[in-house]
C-alpha cells in the first residue's frame, strides 16, 4: 500500500500552522515546507527549559527539523549554512551516530559561561569560545588544531574536557559537547521508547496524532509527547499518514 508521509498537524503541537496553497485535494496537514532556521527556532519552544533548571541550551533534533523540513537535501544545506554563518552549533549526542543536537550558538555560549563560572576551568573555556568556536563549525577537533591553530596547552584541553565543554571521541580528537547534557540525553533515550511503546501497544500497531496527544504521558516522558513525536517522524521511526479523522501514527511493517 502506498504511504505519504505527512508534516505534523501544527496547530495539535502548539505550532504556527504555514498552510500551502497547492491542488485541491491537498492534504491540509501537509504544511509548506519553511526554513530550518524557522524549523529550529519552533522546537526549541518545545524544549523543557525548567526541567533542566534553565542550565542547558534548549536543544532541537536534526530529525526533528526533517519532521517540518521533509526534503532532508533541503534541511541539511540550510543548516550546514547557518553553521558557517555561526548562527547554530551542531552537537554529536552520542547515543547515536546520526544523533545530532541543534542548539542556538548564543544560547550556547550564555549557558556554558554560566556554567563555569567561578569554576577553576572558566579561563579556557572563555578563551575556546573566543577563538575556537567562532572560526571552526566543525561537531569535533584534533589535537594538532587546538595546539598548533589555536594555541591550548594540554592542561587546558584538560580543563575543557572537565567543564563538558569536550568530550573525547578517539586519541587526540574530541566532539564539542554541552555541558550537563547527559541528563537530557539519558530522557530523551527514554522517551522516545516509552512513545514508540505507547503506538506499539495500540490495536494494529496505530494512533491517530491527536489521541497520542491527548494522552497522559508515561512518567518516562520527561521532555513532552510532541518533542518526541517530531522526532519519531523525522528519525522516520514511524509512518504518518493521512486519513479523514486525522493524521494517523503507524509503526512501519518489520
Amino acid at each position: 500500500m502506498s504511504r505519504k508521509r505527512r508534516r505534523l498537524g501544527a496547530e495539535t503541537l502548539g505550532l504556527k500552522r504555514r498552510r500551502e496553497r497547492g491542488p485541491a485535494d491537498a492534504d491540509p496537514l501537509r504544511g509548506e515546507a519553511g526554513s530550518a532556521r524557522a524549523a529550529v527556532a519552533e522546537l526549541v519552544q518545545l524544549f523543557p527549559r525548567g526541567l533542566f533548571e534553565d542550565a542547558l541550551p534548549p536543544i532541537a533534533l536534526r530529525s526533528q527539523v526533517y519532521s517540518l523540513v521533509p526534503d532532508r537535501t533541503v534541511a541539511d544545506r540550510q543548516l550546514k549554512e547557518l553553521q558557517e554563518q555561526g548562527e547554530i552549533r551542531v552537537i554529536q549526542l552520542g547515543f547515536d551516530l546520526d544523533a545530532h543536537g541543534i542548539v542556538f550558538t548564543e544560547d550556547y555560549r550564555t549557558r556554558v559561561l554560566k556554567a563555569c563560572d567561578g569554576r577553576p576551568c572558566a579561563g579556557a573555556v572563555q578563551k575556546f569560545l573566543a577563538s575556537v568556536l567562532p572560526a571552526c563549525e566543525d561537531l569535533s577537533f584534533q589535537q594538532d588544531q587546538m595546539t598548533q591553530t589555536f594555541g591550548f596547552q594540554d592542561p587546558e584541553i584538560t580543563h575543557l574536557v572537565n567543564a563538558g565543554v569536550l568530550t573525547v571521541r578517539d586519541a587526540g580528537s574530541w566532539w564539542l559537547a554541552v555541558p550537563g547534557a547527559g541528563r537530557f540525553i539519558k530522557y530523551f533515550v527514554k522517551g522516545r521508547q516509552a512513545v514508540l511503546g505507547m503506538i506499539r501497544k495500540a490495536k494494529y500497531r496505530e494512533l491517530l496524532l491527536s489521541e497520542l496527544l491527548s494522552r497522559r504521558a508515561p512518567a518516562a516522558v520527561r521532555l513532552g509527547l510532541a518533542y518526541h513525536v517530531h522526532d519519531l517522524i523525522g528519525a522516520q521511526l514511524v509512518d504518518c499518514i493521512s486519513t479523514t479523522s486525522g493524521t494517523l501514527l503507524r509503526l512501519p511493517d518489520t
